[in-house]
């Protein structure tokens, strides 16, 4: 058995030139994509100039210097098409804007939904006659007023009792004189 033999320094150095050659043509693949990507005004990012270039993701974020270039052409207003410039920036700022309104418009909802819900809440509460009458105050006074007149009443009754006793008392007073003599 053979042990294996110990790298010669002439090797190490093929095989460095040759992972230095590697990682240019990676490099120029990368720098094609970025430039072809910003003339045609596609989509600049990460992931879609490493898939343009055929190169890991982690390529770039170990290449800063390239990184730096990607992200400066995102920075950039697109020059391709014939409308107005949308920059990044633009776009960002769109978005925050839409996502507040949404979120207004969600607090706006809930809101709406809690009132609705307590006005039919109200609504079933009257009509099944378990909840209390909707002019309390007017029937507070009608009880009042009638109450009063149920105590007149009385005693207007008592009144009557009293002389239709006292009628009675004189007509036996006078049946007995009567028959007396």
């Amino acid at each position: 058995m053979s042990s294996p033999s110990p790298a010669t320094p002439a090797r190490t150095a093929a095989a460095t030139a040759g992972r230095q050659a590697d990682s240019a043509r990676r490099r120029q693949r990368v720098i094609k994509a970025l430039n072809q990507a910003t003339a045609a005004g596609e989509e600049i990012g990460v992931t879609a100039i490493a898939r343009a270039a055929a190169v890991d993701r982690t390529f770039l974020y170990r290449h800063r210097d390239l990184l730096e270039q990607i992200h400066a052409a995102e920075a950039q207003p697109a020059t391709a098409g014939a409308g107005p410039a949308v920059s990044r920036a633009s776009l960002q700022a769109d978005l925050l804007n839409a996502q507040a309104r949404a979120s207004r418009m969600a607090a706006r909802v809930h809101q709406l939904e809690k009132r609705l819900s307590e006005a039919l809440g109200e609504h079933a509460w009257r009509e099944s006659g378990l909840g209390t009458p909707a002019d309390i105050d007017a029937l507070n006074h009608r009880i009042v007023t009638l109450e009063q007149q149920v105590v007149d009443l009385r005693l207007r009754l008592e009144e009557r009792d009293d002389e239709l006793a006292a009628a009675r008392a004189a007509n036996r007073q006078l049946m007995t004189r009567i028959n007396t003599t």
